[in-house]
């Protein structure tokens, strides 16, 4: 009697787990389907990170155009535009540009043209808490990378409930260090000209800035 009482337990848990995945997809998907009809996104954010061992804590903000795969992001002094082939790091504080063929690699972090769509491959889904934010209602979706050698402990994407938007992102790190992006801005659709993911070298040259290809 008790070994059937354990299976049955084991059973139910099972398919409440699985219940719970397929919920949690399902929410991700239909976010996956809104920000992929849009032309363009503009996204205002604000960055934290937290590394108590380390007794680091930064507080900033950026903003980045998303259209596609390409992106212009302005974080920290720094620029980067992505034209879909090449990546080009303006600093204007040291009058240099790296251009760099791909994107860089880097576990522990989200690349900007993969950060409203990253959470489709590598990870497992947990439906997490709700929370209600300024009137909005956040449900948060808990993801674990399916590869044991990510740097990344468990992100919490927090989506709001009647946009589909994603309101902000809470990534752990197997140090425990915390990074959280909070989008206060997202506009979509802009009207954008035909030169904002174009590097003009050129311009830069004349500036007397360092070309580092």
């Amino acid at each position: 009697m008790k070994r059937i009482f354990v299976l049955v337990f084991a059973f139910v848990a099972t398919f409440s787990h699985a219940q719970n995945a397929n919920k949690a997809k399902a929410l991700l998907d239909e976010v996956y389907k809104k920000v992929t009809s849009y032309d363009n996104i503009y996204i205002d954010f604000r960055y934290s990170f937290e590394n108590a061992k380390e007794r680091i804590k930064q507080d900033t903000r950026g903003d980045v155009t998303l259209s596609g795969q390409k992106y212009l992001l302005n974080y920290m002094g720094v620029t980067k535009i992505f034209d879909g082939k090449k990546i080009y790091t303006i600093v204007p504080e040291n009058e240099e540009v790296t251009i760099e063929d791909t994107e860089n690699k880097d576990d522990q972090m989200i690349k900007p043209s993969e950060m409203l769509t990253f959470y489709k491959k590598d990870f497992s889904y947990k439906w997490d808490i709700v929370q209600q934010v300024k009137g909005r209602k956040i449900q948060y979706i808990e993801l674990k990378p399916t590869k044991i050698s990510s740097d990344i402990k468990l992100i919490l994407l927090g989506i709001d409930t009647t946009t589909k938007h994603i309101y902000n992102l809470i990534q752990v790190g197997k140090n425990e260090a915390k990074t959280t992006i909070t989008i206060n801005e997202f506009k979509t659709n802009q009207p954008l000209s035909g030169n904002d993911f174009t590097f003009n070298e050129a311009k830069y040259k004349k500036l007397g800035y360092y070309i580092n290809k």
